[in-house]
């Protein structure tokens, strides 16, 4: 950070700056190190993008400190944007202007220091609560931490992740009893896989003693290299035909492979009622839900539309699925998804929520807000599903929570805090909702897992 202020300005100021400068690093969690990732795959958008989305995070950026107020003042669109304070106050002239280094967003923005006993200013925008999430407790801290779902009794998560710290090169899965959590600061959660290939998707088997999950490690010890950057920019999955699903135990012994044929396997769950289990397959040359009997058997295709079926979850009582689905149109959007497709990639940037019995009759599109919405969840009613989506978003990469009635009708917004929030899931008994989250990272590119008791 490039220091702009005049020499004669005083000791006590500098020392106010400073202190606001320590502040501000320990606010970066607002601007979200998910952006990172976004400028690694799109760096040659357009800079005043970045600067409206810099601009609105920072906007409330007002920290406290004492009785002094450090605030952020952004440039954007030609002209210098501050928040206007109810009273009067010394403003200390101190200005820096730093690069950006952390984000590696390369264009300047400009702080502004204001101090003063004011109190909050009036154009502060405070978020809105988070009214349905009571008691919320992080769980995870460090390293990208998805895909967390119940036990069937409700006290045990099963997780991937790839924290660094754990000696991880690519996401592995993990389980961990939530009362010895709770209780217990220092806890670690138990490793599942085996810690070879990559894995993703597990879900608790019936009885609460197995966890399946989908893994790469039969063609291969090392992780597969994620998708090669492309001239295009284009955000991309892999969708790895390596993948097969298999059931382990709670010590990581696998004790059954579930799928074998070629091609991608992988985004299970099973029914609530014990007895069946959707995936994701491409066997049949086209990204489908299929659903097998629990131990494998009878595996079935229930999808045919052209585009990506995947992410799918049973409905409380078991009779249905919700999952999301993109939908190429016209010939250009079917030949890049084909073309995709051939190189084992998807581009998971417009997708809606769907509905369709287990057999996969009655498919119905619930959503058609446009842009990414995936990440779907029944709610405990059935009536109700809750997803992730940034269709509210000027610049795409802003996934909150919203909940939609079976109907597609009263779209609600769950979620405000942070950058990224996705996959979540209720308990059995629907008292707890698990998900995803960005915030509360320090700065840094962790993704963590959360847990609110939920409130209607």
């Amino acid at each position: 950070m490039k220091n702009f202020m005049n020499q004669k300005t005083t000791s006590e100021n500098q020392k106010n700056i400073r202190k606001c400068k320590e502040l501000i690093d320990t606010q970066k969690k607002f601007v979200g190190a998910e952006i990172d990732d976004i400028n690694e795959q799109e760096d040659n958008r357009k800079k005043n993008e970045w600067q409206v989305v810099f601009s609105q995070l920072l906007f409330r950026n007002h920290l406290l400190f004492g009785n002094k107020i450090c605030v952020v003042e952004f440039f954007h669109s030609g002209i210098w944007h501050k928040v206007e304070k109810k009273e009067k106050t010394e403003k200390t002239l101190a200005k820096f202007a730093f690069q950006s280094g952390f984000m590696k967003i390369h264009f300047p923005f400009i702080l502004t220091v204001l101090f003063g006993a004011s109190p909050l200013l009036a154009q502060e925008k405070t978020q809105p609560a988070e009214t349905h999430l009571q008691n919320l407790r992080q769980i995870t801290f460090g390293g990208d931490n998805a895909e967390a779902y119940f036990s069937p009794d409700g006290k045990k998560l099963s997780f991937q992740t790839n924290n660094p710290k754990w000696g991880l090169k690519c996401d592995q899965i993990f389980w961990l009893r939530l009362f010895a959590h709770k209780e217990d600061s220092a806890y670690q959660p138990h490793p599942l896989s085996n810690g070879e290939g990559r894995t993703t998707c597990s879900y608790y088997m019936p009885d609460g003693m197995h966890v399946l999950y989908a893994s790469t490690f039969k063609a291969g010890k090392d992780c597969p290299p994620p998708p090669t950057p492309r001239g295009d920019k284009k955000y991309l999955w892999a969708v790895y035909p390596e993948f097969d699903i298999f059931v382990a135990d709670q010590n990581g012994a696998i004790t059954k492979q579930l799928t074998d044929s070629p091609g991608y396997d992988a985004e299970a769950t099973v029914s609530p009622k014990g007895d069946k289990i959707v995936f994701t397959s491409d066997r049949s040359g086209d990204l489908e839900l299929w659903i097998m009997d629990i131990d494998g058997k009878n595996q079935k295709q229930i999808t045919s539309g052209l585009g990506y079926d995947g992410g799918a979850f049973f409905s409380p009582d078991g009779k249905k699925l919700v999952f999301r689905a993109s939908r190429p149109s016209t010939d250009v959007e079917k030949k890049e998804y084909t073309d995709l497709l051939k190189e084992h990639l998807v581009a998971p940037t417009n997708m809606e929520i769907y509905t369709c019995n287990i057999d996969g009759s009655d498919l119905v599109q619930v959503t058609h807000l446009g842009k990414a919405n995936w990440a779907p969840f029944y709610h405990p009613s059935g009536k109700k599903i809750i997803f992730s989506s940034n269709h509210h978003s000027q610049r795409g990469y802003d996934f909150q929570l919203y909940m939609v009635n079976t109907d597609g009708t009263q779209v609600e917004r769950i979620t405000h805090e942070s950058m990224f929030n996705a996959f979540p899931m209720f308990s059995p008994d629907g008292k707890k909702l698990v998900f995803s989250s960005n915030r509360n990272n320090g700065g840094s590119r962790d993704t963590n897992l959360f847990i609110a008791d939920w409130a209607e």
